[in-house]
């Protein structure tokens, strides 16, 4: 799975209308959504489609048509999304029409590559359950520990000092396999 750390856009024609696909973070989405509406007074369509892991790991999906005929814009957005392994990211495509009807083929077409061409710019980070471990050392040992997490690529989250030093760790499960001597 594969998610987006900051926004990218992209602009498209069809027939005159033009399509421009925003992809970012789903924590962006209400955001972009209020700034996108404010910047294109003009736009006809406002369609979106978002997938997120929620604190059970289940995929949330959502889309919406925005007032074009069901089924052409919203779903085949998500699906581009699913097709593409992306969790924790939203599209939003805004539309504006050229004056020519596509039909409801022209936009599912048209909708499916607005977002296809924005993830095929964008720069996709793969997805990692973070886990949170505890590790509690003697003050003797702190320094071979710092270096030995550091060097696996795990992210000391907070230090706690008492008659021994007790950690907090960062890191996906591979990563905190390998520490087990602690």
């Amino acid at each position: 799975m594969f998610f987006v750390e900051k926004e990218f856009v992209n602009t498209i024609e069809v027939t005159k209308s033009k399509f421009s696909a925003y992809l970012c973070p789903y924590k962006d989405f209400e955001a972009l959504m209020t700034r996108l509406k404010s910047t294109h007074p003009k736009a006809r369509h406002f369609v979106y489609a978002y997938r997120f892991l929620n604190e059970f790991d289940q995929i949330i999906e959502n889309s919406s048509d925005d007032g074009e005929p069901r089924g052409t814009s919203g779903k085949p957005t998500l699906a581009v999304l699913g097709g593409n392994e992306l969790i924790n990211s939203a599209i939003i495509i805004v539309r504006y029409f050229g004056g020519t009807k596509l039909g409801t083929g022209g936009l599912v077409r048209a909708y499916s590559d607005a977002a296809n061409e924005v993830i095929k710019i964008s720069t996709l980070k793969e997805y990692k359950k973070l886990l949170i471990h505890t590790i509690e050392v003697d003050y003797s040992e702190l320094s071979k520990l710092e270096y030995t997490l550091h060097s696996l690529g795990l992210e000391i989250i907070s230090k706690n000092f008492d008659t021994k030093v007790i950690l907090e760790v960062s890191g996906t499960q591979e990563q905190l396999n390998q520490i087990n001597s602690y």
